[in-house]
C-alpha cells in the first residue's frame, strides 16, 4: 500500500509591484516543475490556475505593497486563513518603491489625490508588516532567491515534507 506523500500547501499572492518576483518563481517552476510538483499543493496562484481558494494554506507568500483598501481586506483574509506568511521582494517588505507617494509634499498629493480617486487607491502604501504579522521576509527586487529557497526549505521541513538535512534544490 503506497501513503500520499504529504505537500505543502501554499498561496502566492501579488500586490501592487512590478511582480518580478512572481516571474522569478515562474521560471523555478518551469526548471523544477516534476520535482516542485510533489513538494507543493497550490491552494492559491492566480499566475498559475484559475481555480483558487483562501483556505486551508500553510505557507502564504505575498508580493508587493498594499495600496488599497481592497488589498488591505484581501491580504487581512490571506493572515487569517494562513498558518504563516512570507513578504516576497522589496514592495511587500518596505513597502518601497510602491509607496514612494507616502513622502510626497503636500502640493504633490493634492496633484495626484484624482487619480488616487479614479483608481480607488488609498492615500497611504503600506508594507506588510505595518498591516499583519509577517512570518518571514524575502528582500530584493526581485527577490533574492537564496533566501527564498532557504525560507521555502523552512517550511517544507516544519510541515515534516522533506527530512531535516534535505532541501529542496535536493529536489529539482
Amino acid at each position: 500500500m503506497t501513503t500520499k506523500q504529504k505537500k505543502l500547501k501554499i498561496g502566492w499572492f501579488s500586490f501592487t509591484c512590478c511582480e518580478d518576483s512572481t516571474i522569478m518563481f515562474v521560471e523555478m517552476l518551469n526548471d523544477n516543475f516534476f520535482a516542485f510538483k510533489k513538494l507543493f499543493e497550490f491552494r492559491h496562484a492566480n499566475v498559475l490556475q484559475s481555480n483558487n481558494t483562501l483556505s486551508d494554506i500553510d505557507v502564504a507568500f505575498v508580493e508587493g505593497a498594499i495600496a488599497s483598501d481592497k488589498d488591505k481586506e484581501k491580504l487581512l483574509k490571506i493572515r487569517k486563513n494562513s498558518q504563516y506568511i512570507v513578504a516576497i521582494g522589496s514592495c511587500a517588505v518596505t513597502g518601497l518603491p510602491s509607496g514612494h507617494r507616502n513622502n510626497f509634499d503636500d502640493k504633490l498629493k493634492k496633484e495626484i489625490s484624482p487619480y488616487l480617486l479614479q483608481f480607488d487607491q488609498a492615500d497611504t502604501v503600506y508594507a506588510l508588516h505595518e498591516l499583519v504579522d509577517v512570518d518571514d521576509k524575502v528582500p530584493g527586487c526581485p527577490m533574492i532567491e537564496k533566501t527564498f529557497i532557504e525560507v521555502v526549505d523552512k517550511y517544507l521541513k516544519k510541515f515534516k515534507i522533506i527530512d531535516q538535512s534535505d532541501s529542496i534544490t535536493n529536489h529539482s
